[in-house]
Formats: C-alpha cells, sequence, structure tokens
C-alpha cells in the first residue's frame, strides 16, 4: 500500500458534486481533493446492496462461514495496521502510536462479533393461552426468527476512522445487513483501504458500499433514501436531530450515538494523584475530540485548589505536535472549523467572567493545534458548561456533597458517560445509580469493553452498541405462531 494508490483511488470514485479538500490538520496544506460523490453515488451504492441483500449471497451463509470471513478481515487489519495507522494519522494529526493502537483493538472488534454469527437465535415457546378468536389453543408452537433489517446505511464521525467504521460494520455485518457506509468528509483516507481489506477477506460485492462526501449532500441522500431500512450514525446531537426528520419518509430505523457533556467527579478521600492525572488524559488525549471525554469536573472543595493545580501540570506537561514530531502525545483539532469552534467557546468563557487558570489560546505554530485548557468560575447556565465543546477545554468546579454534586452534574441535556473517583465504594454505586449517564466509570475512565452495551441517556442518543445490544440493534424479530 502506498498513500499514492489510496489518494488515486479516491479521486477516481464517482461523484458529480464540489471537490472537497483533504486538509492536513498539522500543516494545514492540502492532501488531495475528491470529488461529493452526492446523491447519484447514493443512489447507485443502495441499488448494490439491495440486489446484494435480495440475493442472500452474505445474510444467507452459515453463521460459521460468515465468521470465517470476518476472522479474516480482523487478521487483515493486524496484517495492515501500520498503513491504517499512517492513513489515520495523515489525516487526523493523531499520534502514530496511539493510531496503530486503535488498530488492534479495531481488529478485536470483528473477531467479537464474529462470535455471534452462530449465536442469533430466537426462542421457542409452546402456546399456554386459552380463548381468543377461534377458542382454545391447545398443541400450538409459536417461535421467534432474528433477520437482518436489509440495508443499513453506516455514517463515521471523523474522530477516529477506523475504529468507528468496524465499531458499526462489525455488528451489521454480524447480522447479515447488507451496508452504505459514509464516512466523515474530512477523513476518507483509511476508508478506502478498509474496503480493500474486506474485499480481500472475501465479503461478496455489493454487502459494503463506499460512498464519500459531504454530509449535507451524500449523508442527507442516504438518510433520506427510501430503499434503506436503517440508518447507523455517530456524531453531533443537531445532525442526530436533523436524521430523525429525514428518516420520516419510510419510517426507517435509526441509532444515533451523539454528543457528551461528561461530569467528573473527585472526591476529598480518592487517590488524587491518579484522579488528576486520568481526569486530565479523559479531555485532552485527542485534542478532547471524543464523545465520552470528561469536559465537566467537579471537585470536593476541600481538595479543590490542589486538583486545579494538578489538571493545569497536566495541560502544560504534555506536548502537542504532529505524528513525525519526537515526543507527541496529543495532536491538532481536525479542521481550521474545529479549531473556530474552540476557541470561540474559550472567547465566550472569557467575556462572561471565566477565568482562565492555563491554556485558552491557539499554540503560535502551523497547525490547529489549541493549549490544553483549563478554566474555572464557571456558571452552570453558560455555554462553557453545557454544550458540547469537543475541544481539550474543560470546566473545574467545587462542590460539598452528594446531592449538590449529583444535581450539578446531571444538569445537562447530554447523558453519554459519567466518572466518580472516592474509596467509598457504598458511595460510588449510589452515584452510579444516581448520575444520568449511559456508562458509568468508578475510580477509572475512558474504559470500554466489546462485551458490554454503549448508548446514551437523554439527548446522547438512541439505541446501544457493542455487546449483544449491538447486534441485536440490526436484527429484527419475527414472530411464527404454527399448529401442531
Amino acid at each position: 500500500m502506498t498513500v499514492d494508490s489510496i489518494l488515486d483511488e479516491l479521486r477516481s470514485r464517482p461523484g458529480d458534486g464540489d471537490l472537497i479538500p483533504i486538509i492536513n490538520p498539522v500543516t494545514e496544506e492540502p492532501i488531495a481533493e475528491f470529488t461529493d460523490g452526492g446523491a447519484k453515488a447514493v443512489d447507485e451504492a443502495v441499488g448494490r446492496a439491495r440486489a446484494s441483500f435480495e440475493s442472500a449471497v452474505w445474510h444467507g451463509l452459515p453463521g460459521n462461514e460468515r465468521a470465517k470471513i470476518m476472522w479474516r478481515i480482523a487478521d487483515l487489519i493486524d496484517q495492515h495496521a501500520g498503513d491504517l495507522a499512517a492513513l489515520d494519522s495523515l489525516n487526523t494529526g493523531m499520534n502514530f502510536e496511539q493510531a496503530k493502537s486503535i488498530m488492534g483493538t479495531s481488529a478485536e472488534v470483528f473477531r467479537y462479533y464474529g462470535g455471534w454469527c452462530t449465536k442469533l437465535n430466537g426462542i421457542a415457546h409452546d402456546v399456554q393461552m386459552t380463548g381468543g378468536i377461534t377458542g382454545a389453543y391447545s398443541n400450538m408452537h409459536a417461535y421467534t426468527l432474528k433477520e437482518p433489517y436489509g440495508v443499513v446505511g453506516l455514517i463515521f464521525p471523523w474522530n477516529g476512522p477506523v475504529f468507528n467504521a468496524a465499531a458499526k460494520l462489525g455488528p451489521a455485518l454480524a447480522a447479515g445487513c447488507s451496508t452504505v457506509v459514509k464516512p466523515a468528509e474530512e477523513t476518507p483516507l483509511s476508508a478506502v483501504l478498509l474496503q480493500r481489506i474486506l474485499a480481500e477477506a472475501g465479503v461478496p460485492d455489493g454487502v459494503v458500499n463506499l460512498v464519500t462526501g459531504y454530509g449535507h449532500t451524500a449523508g442527507k441522500a442516504l438518510t433520506e433514501h427510501p430503499d434503506v431500512d436503517k440508518i447507523a450514525f455517530t456524531g453531533s446531537t443537531e445532525v442526530g436531530k436533523q436524521i430523525i426528520g429525514a428518516a420520516a419518509g419510510n419510517l426507517k430505523r435509526v441509532m444515533l450515538e451523539l454528543g457528551g457533556k461528561s461530569p467528573v467527579l473527585i472526591y476529598d478521600d480518592a487517590d488524587l494523584e491518579q484522579a488528576i492525572m486520568m481526569a486530565g488524559m479523559g479531555i485532552f488525549i485527542h485534542s478532547g475530540q471524543g464523545c465520552i471525554c470528561g469536559s465537566r469536573i467537579f471537585v470536593q472543595r476541600g481538595v479543590y485548589d490542589q486538583v486545579v493545580e494538578g489538571l493545569s501540570m497536566v495541560a502544560n506537561g504534555v506536548k502537542l505536535g504532529g505524528p513525525d514530531e519526537e515526543g507527541t502525545l496529543i495532536g491538532p483539532l481536525i479542521s481550521e472549523k474545529q479549531l473556530g469552534r474552540v476557541m470561540g467557546f474559550i472567547d465566550d468563557g472569557k467575556e462572561n467572567g471565566v477565568e482562565v487558570v492555563t491554556g485558552g489560546h491557539r499554540l503560535d505554530r502551523r497547525g490547529y493545534f489549541v493549549h490544553p485548557t483549563v478554566v474555572t468560575d464557571v456558571d452552570p447556565s453558560m455555554n462553557l458548561y453545557q454544550q458540547e465543546i469537543f475541544g481539550p477545554v474543560v470546566a473545574v468546579m467545587p462542590f460539598d456533597d452528594d446531592d449538590e454534586v449529583v444535581a450539578l452534574a446531571n444538569n445537562s441535556d447530554y447523558g453519554l458517560a459519567a466518572t466518580a473517583w472516592t474509596k467509598d465504594i457504598a458511595r460510588a454505586h449510589r452515584l452510579a445509580k444516581r448520575l444520568e449517564a449511559g456508562t458509568v466509570t468508578l475510580n477509572c475512565q475512558m474504559v470500554f469493553d466489546h462485551s458490554m452495551p454503549f448508548g446514551g441517556y437523554k439527548q446522547s442518543g438512541w439505541g446501544h452498541e457493542w455487546g449483544r445490544d449491538g447486534v441485536e440493534s440490526y436484527l429484527q424479530t419475527k414472530t411464527v405462531y404454527t399448529q401442531l
């Protein structure tokens, strides 16, 4: 694999829309440009997906045969981990070693869901009811079938291209669906190589169809398409709401993994050294461009000053730079647009009286780099408190007791993740019940496992990924009654 061959293939993809530039966020220079696929490319891709589904070329295979192909996908991701990581590093500015470790995780997604291919069973039941339209039932049997939805559109974000693709492709393929996949327009490079890997592994033609383009053109056409049975989307809550409206035409199913404003609670009995380091990296890693990043940190008053100082030391101690710069831990924001968004939140906070303890500025160099930022004196009514920034900015606030901090933490339209740091294990589990979040971590942070469901409360999404819930979200249930 060479980057040039990937770029050549991307440039040759079908499309009749505008040229879309791919910008290196480290240098601010163009990598390449490609043509927006638009509605025409989407319609053709949906047609291929529908034909493959109707022919049962994929979902008609025995489960163990699909599993073998998915395990081959995993092996090939491992073999091409360096190439995939190089593409994602180039495209996102992510640290290369971090990107490479994510490839190992992505391979495991396909192995995990490959195991589910032989375990997607319904239930069987001897009918016990009496009465009904035809009188008493006797000698009847009922069972359920788990069937793939059909053609599903999978829309991935830019903050972890291969991983986010695997998170949706793994369960969708295990369920037997045919797919149309659309990566973010900022980060299409690794999607081209991943499609090659899927074909080499033996995924039949038409089962996975890549379309590239803008969200408001190709993405909109995919969500509105009448022959798409389900949409799975990861991205902002704002776009998620638009997708709900677009899906109304044929009432297609919608699964949404949306924004977060995750609270982190640090008590005075916590292991402060660990809590400070993990809370700091839990917001600054990947320049805060993660849906579960802990962007609101609540600290019990007795250790508040100590934690603010510690978080500032973390912010000032990490090196920002490109993937080829030695010692780099954190890369840039993805785009000039995202840079403007993040700086807008910081400037708005300054105008409204927040104290910038450290950071609050763009780095004096090329690239979309923002210094990790710690702010205090934040009021719950402020944008910094309420809205998802998706940048390396954390608001730190004091609290006194459980009731106060739970109310503060839950004062959000979002509910994706939450964390509590305390050595009082009983209190930790009480907090887990009270915090309004789909995932709660106790004395740890930024943790997930393929076997555990992941989803959001409130405006952080609909449905769940990962685990059995993840694969069943791509299946529909049919009930069958039979007179014996």
